[in-house]
């Protein structure tokens, strides 16, 4: 949320010398590197014309009703931070369905009412019916976030919450219904406030592990008063109080034992978090290529954490070496929500994270060997971000061009900012940044449709095909009211293709294996991966825009475990599924089911 809540307007964390003197030797000599010298050719073209298509609101259109809980002052800080969504093909018939998260107030908790998320199916015909009470998900908690996994390994998909006070667990049982197996699983012990959460399996043995990243430590019978000390006011005047002034909490990390139960291995494994930052979202990856799984997690108001992985459960804090913990002038920064993606076609995953209204969000390029360079000013992003208060964001490429634009959801934490002439407004405008295929970004939210310029209070987004017709909708959770169901409509017909991958080896799920697809001079890299954005669930199945490319050439696919295999001459615009070792063992024509 907000590092601004302290009045000087600077970090204490940021105020170390040897932070200081680490983030300046990290920024200076990669300040003064040039984008194109990172760029392979194909990514020299000249900028593409604005043919873009209008992002369009269908919320109504599909059936969902659904409202977040919030109050209408947000006194306390816990009010503020919920809203996560997650798209979950629970019935595996190929259409993913969609689960979002709710909170109560405080008020609602003192009186013991509690909050309901829903469970909504999709029905194959643009709509969607509540099944909540069937699959028996909606009333876990105080929730904040939830992502997807496959604890069990039996190739259907789990659902875990995090929530106030730890996390829940949901087994899908392969009927329709799950079943909170939170405690059995060993879960039950985690009580501090769980934000961001994914699964990846960290060692390769073939099994999810489960990160689960902490905010603060918080009691609902001592809450601070609104406006009761500085870290409680903000531009003069009386807001909630934190994150600043209030303790953080530990991470953990759960190692999967195969047997439908974890074990806590933060310590052991170096991502425990020991000065117990406010941490956020988390997401597994690659960064650096070698074949083992990295971490990174945003923490607000206080340095990243990028875990570089050995491949033996053992991992080493990068995050300062690398370039992500502070941004180019050295501060730390309101992190909240992580996209990825290979925006510049260089076979590397960058990073972008969403930040309070008085910075500016970030994008870290991925320059390789574990080296990212703050291009948030050279690549037009600081510029209209400012002012915003970020949350949800991905790379995604609504008008299948090939290339990777950047949509960022938004919204205030105070709405007491009402009151202060000239400054942020609580409810906010999503963003939309078109790739200039150069490294740098074009704002064209004005011209991208009126939905994307309706004000609100957005938390949680997630991205995927909701249709099954090859074009990626946005789903956002906003804090206060009904969803946002965003469908690109209109632009240019280009082709496309998407995977549905199943490990046998690897993990059942395929979590994050990567594909690369080329299709004549348009390479491009995808990875599966869980959690991300703002305490969300992307669809799990990866697609790619192929612009006016009827064929791909080739798919290669790096599994969890190492291996790697290669599809030649598959035809665009179909679903694909893909079973390690076997191939293509389905595929389907837009507003098909997929085959398993």
């Amino acid at each position: 949320m907000s590092r601004a809540q302290n009045p000087d307007r600077r970090s204490p964390s940021t105020d170390s010398g040897v932070w200081r003197l680490t983030a300046a030797l990290i920024v200076l000599p990669l300040l003064g590197l040039g984008i194109a010298r990172t760029l392979p050719s194909s990514a020299q073209e000249e900028a593409p014309a604005i043919d873009y298509p209008k992002l369009v609101d269908i919320t109504a259109s599909t059936g969902i009703h659904f409202d977040h809980h919030s109050s209408p002052e947000q006194k306390f800080i816990v009010e503020s931070m919920s809203g996560g969504v997650a798209l979950i093909d629970y019935d595996r018939d190929g259409w993913p369905d969609i689960y979002f998260t709710n909170a109560q107030t405080v008020e609602m908790a003192r009186a013991g009412i509690k909050a309901r998320g829903a469970l909504f199916h999709n029905n194959h015909d643009g709509t969607f019916t509540d099944v909540t009470d069937k699959a028996g998900v909606g009333t876990p908690c105080w929730a904040n976030g939830a992502s997807v996994g496959d604890y069990n390994n039996d190739g259907w998909p789990d659902l875990l919450v995090t929530c106030l006070s730890g996390v829940v667990l949901y087994r899908n049982n392969r009927d329709g219904t799950f079943t909170d197996v939170t405690k059995s699983a060993g879960l039950g012990g985690d009580s501090l406030w769980a934000t961001g959460a994914a699964f990846g399996d960290y060692d390769s043995d073939g099994w999810d592990d489960l990160f689960v990243s902490h905010y603060v430590d918080i009691d609902l019978t001592r809450l601070d008063a609104f406006g009761s000390r500085d870290t409680c006011r903000y531009m003069g005047i009386d807001v909630q109080c934190g994150p600043r002034g209030l303790k953080g909490s530990p991470d953990n990390l759960y190692h999967n034992n195969h047997d439908g139960t974890f074990t806590d291995v933060s310590k052991r494994a170096g991502v425990s978090d020991p000065e117990h930052r406010f941490g956020l979202t988390a997401i597994w990856c690659d960064f650096n290529n070698d074949g083992k799984l990295d971490l990174l997690v945003t923490n607000d108001g206080q340095p990243n954490y990028l875990y570089q992985g050995d491949g033996h459960g053992k991992f080493t804090d990068v995050g300062f070496t690398s370039g992500v913990a502070l941004s180019a002038n050295g501060a730390a920064q309101a992190n909240m929500g992580v996209a990825f993606g290979d925006y510049l076609h260089t076979g590397r995953i960058s990073i972008f994270i969403s930040h309070f209204d008085d910075e500016y969000a970030a994008l870290y390029r991925n320059d390789g060997d574990m080296n990212f360079t703050e291009a948030s000013a050279v690549s037009g992003i600081a510029r209209s971000t400012s002012g915003q208060v970020g949350w949800g964001d991905a790379f995604v490429d609504f008008a299948n061009n090939g290339w990777q634009d950047i949509f960022l959801v938004n919204g205030h934490v105070y709405p007491q900012v009402d009151q202060i002439p000239e400054r942020a407004s609580y409810h906010q405008p999503k963003l939309l940044f078109l790739n200039q295929r150069n490294g740098a970004f074009k704002d064209i939210s004005q011209s991208a449709g009126d939905a994307i310029r309706i004000p609100q209070v957005s938390r949680g987004m997630a991205i995927g095909d909701l249709f099954n017709d090859g074009h990626l909708e946005a789903v956002v959770e906003n804090l206060s009211g009904q969803p946002m169901i965003l469908r690109p409509e209109g632009g240019p017909l280009n082709h496309w293709i998407s995977f549905e991958l199943e490990g046998v080896r690897s993990n059942r799920l395929a979590l994050n294996a990567r594909v690369r697809v080329t299709a004549g001079n348009l390479t491009q890299l995808g990875e599966v991966i869980s959690g991300g954005s703002y305490l969300s669930q992307s669809d799990l199945r990866l697609h790619f825009g192929l612009a006016n490319h009827e064929r791909v050439d080739a798919a290669t696919i790096l599994w969890p475990d190492g291996t790697t295999e290669t599809l030649k001459n598959l035809a665009a615009d179909r679903f694909y599924t893909v079973r390690q070792g076997a191939g293509v063992v389905g595929s389907a024509a837009p507003g098909s089911t997929t085959a398993h």
